[in-house]
């Protein structure tokens, strides 16, 4: 996968503001970014395209919105929890100001709360900080694509966020949203539990490859890209479930550094572990 900066200047580096109260993570941050793209992809096997550019750091919550409303970047890498305004709370103010901006969240350490209210907030990345440099540099190819990027560590605990904002929005008997079908939102809240397309097919009651027909179709009416994607846009937008039926626990299988394929038109899967059947 090849960076595709959402910014007004094709060709050009990638604008990034990095937000964190400890001066020598931002120093260590702004390292790495300046590396050559082409060495980058030479030790770390990412494509990051025409590279990076750090063109503001704040140590405060307050500094952050200031610098960013100054320099409009394309990329924000913030820390959650930063002095005289939280990084949440920060991001809060910018969300209206910048919608070109995408952010990733890199945190030492999360709780569920946090993590839902970063989603809700628009966050596209969440990595914990001590992960490697592969996955911070795939985290931020993936996102500048227009995915979401979730760390491995992090999606137990985004799914049990996610399963009761479902259940409570079926006690209230929502309405369908995105025209899903109830067969599709039956498959949405399976792959929301971290079902597997087997394990989905067997509590379905149908072949893996309806299963993989109805993914290709809830993933085109929420134009979402991969299965990750898909759970974040249900607890977004506290999508219904269908009535009658709680959805097995099962294994999420992939490490941190994964980037998800998307399915081809023939609904068949693309590499990928968090897509495998």
């Amino acid at each position: 996968m090849t960076v595709v900066p959402p910014t007004s200047h094709p060709g050009k580096p990638t604008r990034v503001v990095l937000a964190d109260n400890h001066s020598i993570f931002r120093a260590s941050l702004r390292q790495l970014l300046s590396v050559p793209p082409k060495t980058i992809k030479d030790v770390y096997s990412v494509d990051v395209g025409t590279g990076f550019q750090v063109v503001g750091e704040a140590g405060t919550g307050e500094e952050t919105v200031r610098i960013v409303e100054s320099v409009e970047p394309d990329l924000l890498l913030f820390d959650p929890s930063m002095p005289r305004k939280s990084g949440l709370e920060a991001l809060g103010e910018l969300q209206c100001h910048n919608g070109r901006m995408r952010a990733i969240l890199l945190a030492a350490t999360i709780d569920k709360p946090q993590l839902l209210t970063a989603v809700q907030l628009g966050v596209r990345g969440v990595i914990l900080k001590d992960s490697t440099t592969e996955v911070l540099f795939d985290a931020i190819v993936s996102v500048l694509a227009g995915q979401y990027f979730l760390g491995r560590a992090l999606l137990t605990d985004f799914i049990e966020t996610v399963r009761p904002l479902i259940d409570s929005s079926r006690a209230q008997g929502g309405k369908l949203a995105f025209g899903l079908t109830p067969r599709e939102r039956e498959v949405l809240t399976l792959v929301s539990a971290g079902c597997a397309n087997k394990e989905i097919a067997r509590q379905c009651g149908v072949s893996e490859e309806t299963v993989k027909h109805h993914l290709t179709r809830i993933f085109g009416k929420l134009g979402a890209s991969n299965r990750t994607e898909l759970a974040m846009l249900a607890a977004r937008n506290g999508l219904d479930t269908t009535p009658g039926r709680s959805p097995a626990p099962g294994p999420v299988p992939g490490p941190a550094s994964t980037v998800v394929r998307h399915p081809s038109p023939s609904g068949d899967w693309q590499p990928g572990r968090l897509d495998a059947s």
